[in-house]
């Protein structure tokens, strides 16, 4: 499942002003490009996570089925598969590694699509949390090219109450005396991680969710447990803390308005979506509240919201959810039906 392609980006030129050379995008597909180009899906990876982590969603008969649609799974930079700390040699290596935004991302992809497969229309962009930012970023970086979006559990720009959360995230990782600024070496700040794994349960699934229990339905015995089994788990499972640092620093400057030609115009930048447009939030999600998505909907045109509901909170969006997934995959099979924004 970890098998993937890597892109040449070459010379690689950050927002910022830094220039990663000789930096590479790693990549998969699902199912085979048509003669004339015309079945593409984009479908990035969210904060942490791997092209196989975006697998839940695709599959023969769903939305994203292989057999009709040539799916991209980019792999962000910094999540440790394309170029990241962990991964580029000096000078840019670890705590070196320069910002990375959601518009670098997205022409780090844009070269990927247009560059290795001649692509110049994408039938849907879709996305789960930090992809779904790379999602309405994809619509506002490339109208010209993108027919549909579908974010969900996610944001355009990234809110004052979202950054609070991260700030907690990464007090906790660098607090540990062994990540040293983050020129730690092959002892890696485990204390810092699991400190980082339990401010982010607190969030990730909603208020609900603990009081129904709803660990247990996963397999996890007691609330400690889902701590150190799931949360603790997943960022113990060799996720490295300059990555983590680096993807962090996305998700929080993130905001579709620092698109050049927007001078940080948000309102400016959602109006300028061309794609045909569904946002789908989660009801209780502590990240991306359904309020917060609103506001974005209306500043898109013709855009509809469409609030997933239930008690999952942000989880609503990860797969581990089968009702949620078929919400999900109900509204993009509509989205996809219906004419692009560019048609």
């Amino acid at each position: 499942m970890s098998d993937h392609l890597t892109f040449q980006l070459g010379d690689f030129t950050t927002q910022s002003g830094a220039t990663l050379r000789g930096a590479h995008l790693a990549y998969t597909t699902y199912g085979e490009l048509n003669a004339d180009k015309s079945n593409v899906i984009v479908y990035p990876t969210w904060y942490s996570g791997r092209h196989w982590d975006n697998e839940w969603l695709i599959g023969p008969g769903m939305a994203l089925d292989p057999e009709q649609y040539f799916i991209i799974v980019p792999n962000m930079l910094g999540n440790g598969l394309s170029t990241s700390p962990s991964n580029t040699p000096p000078p840019y290596d670890r705590a070196r590694f320069p910002d990375i935004t959601v518009y670098d991302q997205i022409e780090a992809q844009h070269k990927l699509v247009t560059e290795e497969f001649g692509i110049e229309k994408i039938q849907l962009v879709t996305g789960w949390s930090m992809g779904a930012g790379q999602t309405f970023q994809w619509a506002v970086s490339h109208p010209e090219m993108v027919e549909r979006i579908a974010p969900f559990c996610g944001s355009p720009r990234t809110s004052a109450h979202n950054k609070v959360f991260l700030e907690g995230v990464k007090a906790a990782l660098t607090a540990d005396a062994v990540f040293n600024g983050g020129w730690y070496d092959e002892k890696w700040p485990t204390t810092g991680l699991r400190a980082l794994a339990r401010v982010y349960a607190g969030w990730g699934f909603s208020q609900a969710f603990y009081w129904e229990k709803e660990y247990e339905k996963l397999g996890y015995t007691s609330l400690e447990d889902f701590l150190v089994g799931f949360w603790e788990g997943f960022f113990l499972d060799g996720r490295d803390p300059n990555n983590l640092l680096t993807m962090l620093w996305t998700w929080q400057n993130g905001d579709v308005g620092l698109t050049p030609g927007f001078d940080g115009n948000t309102e400016a930048a959602l109006a300028s979506i061309k794609a045909t447009t569904l946002d789908m939030p989660a009801e209780k999600d502590l990240y991306f509240p359904p309020e917060d998505e609103a506001w974005a909907v209306s500043h898109i045109p013709g855009a509809e919201l469409r609030v997933i509901p239930g008690i999952w909170g942000h989880f609503a969006g990860g797969g581990s959810s089968p009702k949620d997934t078929e919400f999900i995959d109900t509204g993009i099979k509509e989205l996809l039906a219906k004419p692009g924004g560019l048609a």
